[in-house]
This record gives C-alpha cells, structure tokens and sequence, in this order.
C-alpha cells in the first residue's frame, strides 16, 4: 500500500512540473501573465450582455461535445446529453462519467476548472455530483459569476470570437463601448461564402450576404465586393483575423474554368462538378486572402477536419454535435501551392496553421520556414495543438516539432478554440506542459540554466510574441 507521505498530490501547485526548473519557469515566469486567447467560438452577446448561468450544466455541458462523445460512449442516453432531460439530471450523468474519463484530458480539464472557478478540489464522481451541482450553481448566479467576470478571473485580456460575414457585430460594439477592461474583438469566418457544395444554400447566403452588404450580388465580381465591403466593415469593429475550417487548401492554376461562368451557373440553380467545386474554393479564398494581406490581418487556416460522418446524428442533432474526426487529406503539396501563389506577388498575410492529423506536424513545421521572409518575426505560424490534439501529448508532439524544425521561441502560444467560459485554465495547461518540457530538457544537460533568458522565452511564447503578432487594441474600433 502506498503511503500518503509518498503519494502524489491530484492537482498540486506543482501539477505537470517535474524538477526544480520546470517549477521555476512556471511559478516565476508562466503563471501570472494574462490571456491573450485569439481563437474561440464564445457567443459575444452573452459577454456583452453580462449573461449570468442559471446553473453548472448550462455553462459546462451545453455545446460541449467533447463531453457528449464520453458520455455517449459509456452508453448515456442522448436524453441526458443533448435531450429534454432536467439540467441537474444531464450534470449528475456527467458527474457519474467522470471516473471514467481517466487519461482523457477531459479528467483534468474537469477538475482545473472546478479548482480555478469554484475552489472546489473534491473528485468529481457520482457521489459528490449533488452536493457539487448546487454548490457552482449557486456561485453562477452571483454577479461575480457572470460570463465577462469568469473571464477576468482567468486574467484573460483578450478574447477573438468567430464571426461570420453577415454578422452585425453589435455585440462587439456595446462591448467595447462599456469598456471593461477586457478586449472583445471579431474574427472573419467566410467559409460559407465558397461552401458551394450545395447550391441552394450557397444561394440562401448570398442573399443574406447581399443584405448585410448592401450590394444585390448579381456577379463574381460583386461577390468579391461584397465581401471587400464586409471586410472592411470587421475591420472598422477591431477586427484583425480571419480564420478558416478546411480539409486542406485549395489550388488549381488551369485554364479549364472561368470563375464567372461557374457563378452564374450556380445563380441559375445549376450543380457543379467537383472540379468546379475545388476551383471555386481556391479562386475565392486567394482572392480572400489578398484582401487580408492589404488590411494588415492574420490568416488561420484550421486544417484536417472530417465532418459530418454520422448521418443519422447530423439529421437529428445538426453540425457540432459530435460526429466530426481526424482526416487524412493529403496536405503538404496543396498547402505549399496556395501559399507560394501569394508570396509569388508578396500578397501572403501572417499566416497560422493548425492541423488535426498528427502525422502532418513535420508537414506544417516544415512548411513554414518556407515562407518566413525577414519581414515579421514568426510571420508563418505552426498553431498549436488543436482540437483532438489539444492534449498533453498532441501538445508535448506540436512543441517538439517546432522546436526541431523550427524556432519555438517565436511561438503565438495556446488558445482555447472553445465555446466555454469555464475553458480557459487550458492555458494553464498549456503552460505547465511547455515549462516542464523547458525544465526536462535543463534536468538532463540539452539546455544551459540561464534562468533570465529561459523565463524570457517562457513568457514570450505564452503573451508577448502572441500580443506583438496581432494587432489588437481598442484603438482600432472605427465607429
């Protein structure tokens, strides 16, 4: 039996940090700096409308599918997960799947959370789920509690919501007119406007696109308008990134298609080809992409992304829901394409990319030395781990290969890529794990103990590289 003198504390302060330098790095260098989180799905308007949580389940379970696939995996019924059930009785089928979520970051996401919003350091399990349930939910409905002040609790100083086109944007505005302390600004997400897959959808939205706009899209050219004047419309409101779900990117330099043409036989209700259909993408979004090279913006391209692949969930439930895994698209070659055909007339953006395949983390560290030009530090970014790699080994693997291929010391760091406010101590995460790996490598000789210089490069990677690369301030609201 072990002793409780020898046995390591669940969650301790030095949770992760396993030597003296790791411990260091964390406590004096890591710790304390504020969030600068550039990519999430967090609604603006509950952050500018101050939302205060009826209770724990509708901050912690609605929306996240993280923890509906661990609870339909241990045989819950939907009921309890995205179901008319109580919310007490969705948190308790959540509290009972805990325990069984061991080595599934989902085990230490939990409970960071409870820790560092409620102070709670109980083991979440089934005989504890009513006593916890009331407790946070009565937290929740304190004002102290409300979506901006979990926000604050977490010292976040910047949050990039994910925006489409069409968007007003209104809840961006009453935010930065309140001036809370905290920066809201919008990230440009037009997928939708190359998603021509479906032709009357795709026509649906160029509808609510010409309204937004302003501009009755008859023609190509007055789709690229339109989303010119979007654009323009973003950047008025702070915005300063644009970001992108793919398989992979897009090039096709033939003179097989005419992008008019292909248009306005989808005007006319007609279907395209597949070939068609990849032209269209790549035209749009090189041409997306200029725009955002000629404001200044940062582009994100989130790669590798197999959707949908449950027909009969998508049916009932909708997208992002669940039913979304890795792909294994070919990357490398396309990525390279698109990317030369920017620099090649000096139109490529600061760029981040992100993969969902592990396999393609050589791919992406390689790729962008190829495109680093002198002109911005770290201009060609491997993002960090995203989604199912958004784990203590997806993050240890992205580190590692940055660092062997790259310059990890020129790293933007960690973002949530989350639709919950109780997400952020996954910064935290991040930073114990990329203190540990600095502090393994001063343990065994591979690096000098320059306490000055390693703790520089620690609070590079986690704030200040990412708070140099993007240009975001209250200065650039325009209204």
């Amino acid at each position: 039996m072990i002793s409780t003198e020898t046995q390591a504390a669940f969650l301790s302060e030095d949770f992760l940090l396993k030597n003296q330098y790791a411990r260091i790095l964390y406590h004096e260098y890591a710790k304390d700096l504020p969030i600068i989180d550039y990519h999430n799905h967090l609604p603006p308007a509950e952050i500018a409308k101050n939302r205060i949580f009826e209770n724990t389940s509708q901050i912690w379970l609605a929306g996240d599918h993280y923890k509906w696939r661990a609870m339909r995996t241990l045989g819950i019924s939907e009921e309890f997960i995205t179901g008319k059930a109580f919310d007490k009785d969705k948190f308790m089928k959540w509290a009972e799947t805990v325990p069984y979520t061991l080595r599934n970051p989902l085990y230490h996401w939990t409970h960071l959370e409870l820790k560092r919003y409620f102070g709670i350091d109980e083991v979440l399990n089934a005989d504890n789920g009513h006593k916890i349930y009331a407790q946070t939910s009565e937290l929740l409905t304190q004002p102290d509690f409300s979506a901006p002040s979990l926000l604050r609790k977490m010292k976040v100083e910047v949050v990039c919501t994910t925006d489409d086109p069409t968007d007003t944007l209104e809840h961006h505005t009453d935010f930065h007119q309140q001036n809370t302390g905290i920066q809201m600004f919008p990230a440009f997400r037009p997928d939708k406007s190359f998603a021509v897959e479906n032709t009357e959808n795709y026509l649906a939205y160029l509808n609510k696109l010409s309204a937004a706009s302003g501009i009755f899209i008859e023609s190509y050219d007055e789709l690229l308008e339109a989303l010119s004047n979007r654009i323009d419309f973003f950047h008025d409101r702070g915005c300063r990134l644009s970001d992108h779900g793919l398989e992979h990117l897009y090039f096709n330099d033939a003179n097989e298609f005419y992008i008019e043409n292909i248009f306005n036989d989808l005007l006319e209700g007609q279907s395209i080809s597949n070939a068609e259909i990849r032209f269209y993408k790549f035209y749009t979004l090189r041409e997306l992409c200029k725009m955002y090279h000629a404001k200044g913006w940062v582009q994100q391209f989130h790669l590798g992304a197999l959707r949908n692949t449950n027909t009969r969930g998508l049916a009932t439930l909708g997208p992002d829901t669940g039913f979304d895994s890795i792909g294994d698209f070919d990357q490398a070659r396309p990525m390279a394409q698109f990317l030369n055909e920017l620099d090649s007339s000096d139109q490529l953006a600061k760029t981040v990319l992100y993969n969902l395949n592990p396999r393609d983390n050589e791919v992406l560290a390689s790729m962008i030395g190829n495109f680093n030009d002198g002109s911005v530090k770290g201009k060609i970014q491997f993002g960090s781990g995203w989604w199912y790699l958004d784990q203590k080994d997806g993050m240890e693997k992205q580190i590692n290969s940055l660092s062997n291929i790259g310059l990890i010391s020129c790293f933007i760091g960690m973002l949530t890529d989350s639709r919950s406010f109780l997400s952020f101590p996954r910064h935290e995460y991040f930073r114990r794990i990329l203190c540990n790996l600095f502090g393994e490598d001063v343990a065994s000789g591979q690096l000098p103990w320059d306490e000055k210089w390693l703790g520089k490069i620690i609070q590079d990677i986690c704030y200040y590289n990412a708070k140099s690369y993007f240009d975001l301030s209250p200065k650039n609201f325009k209204i």
